[in-house]
């Protein structure tokens, strides 16, 4: 008996099905794998939602963490009074929200004496301003009172009377032709730097600088002693060769240091 033709079998395949292959079978659950972890993301993206906010209305919102209190340290002038005032902290004000630089920019512009200023944050309720002042090199006198010059040669301060122990600066220069080139400014910072650079009992002899210009400096020292120093150039040498001169001539009023390789001494 013969078997069914080529087109009963094809009659008997289910529809869509390839010749000689067979039909593939619909996967269980598809469409639900990875199903349930849409629902979670969202809730933990909910989450951190809830805790940002949470988070910003701690520290803008609530009255936990706000400004009750403002301190100050490090002044020797100055009193906290005075920087407190010019510091104009906003009392009262969310913590997070203090502008630290607005702070230090402020105490700086209203008291130059302020060499540094760190504004720093002691939660949770105060605000902590730890003050550098300037220490005084050199004062200079302008009429009746004195002007304080730091170690940067920045005059700072006028005061009515002259801080003990601080040495003079007489700038003399007049009509110096160096004053083309070096103003009172940079010959500030020349008497400066060479006050800086004298060792202990040498530098707590100093009574005064007198600067005539950029290359003519002299020292006057207790026990009318004079140094004729020169430039404000090679410091180091110059110190040293003139403690050099003093041990060799004790008794000597006047050194000449202006030329380190040559030092002289006359006088007594």
């Amino acid at each position: 008996m013969a078997g069914p033709t080529t087109a009963e079998r094809g009659a008997r395949r289910p529809a869509g099905a390839s010749p000689g292959r067979p039909s593939a079978r619909p996967e269980r659950g598809g469409g639900a794998r990875g199903g349930p972890a849409r629902p979670r993301v969202l809730l933990l993206a909910l989450a951190a939602v809830l805790l940002a906010a949470g988070v910003l209305w701690v520290l803008y919102g609530s009255s936990w963490l706000r400004v009750e209190r403002v301190s100050v340290s490090g002044t020797r002038v100055l009193t906290p009074g005075q920087v407190t005032a010019a510091a104009a902290v906003p009392v009262g004000a969310p913590m997070a929200s203090v502008d630290t630089d607005a702070i230090e920019e402020r105490l700086r512009r209203a008291l130059p004496r302020i060499d540094s200023v760190d504004v720093v944050r002691s939660w949770p309720h105060g605000i902590g301003l730890e003050v550098t002042e300037r220490v005084p090199v050199l004062v200079a006198r302008q009429g009746g009172a004195y002007m304080e010059i730091d170690a940067k040669g920045t005059r700072y301060a006028m005061v009515s009377t002259a801080p003990a122990g601080v040495p003079r600066l007489h700038l003399a220069a007049g009509r110096s032709p160096s004053l083309r080139r070096f103003d009172a400014d940079r010959l500030t910072r020349e008497a400066v730097g060479v006050v800086g650079g004298l060792p202990g009992k040498l530098g707590r002899d100093l009574l005064s600088v007198r600067v005539r210009s950029y290359d003519s400096l002299t020292l006057e020292l207790s026990g009318d002693r004079t140094v004729f120093w020169g430039s404000g150039e090679d410091r180091g040498a110059k110190t040293r060769s003139l403690l050099a001169l003093m041990k060799a001539a004790p008794g000597a009023a006047h050194f000449d240091v202006s030329a380190p390789g040559a030092p002289a001494a006359s006088g007594s």
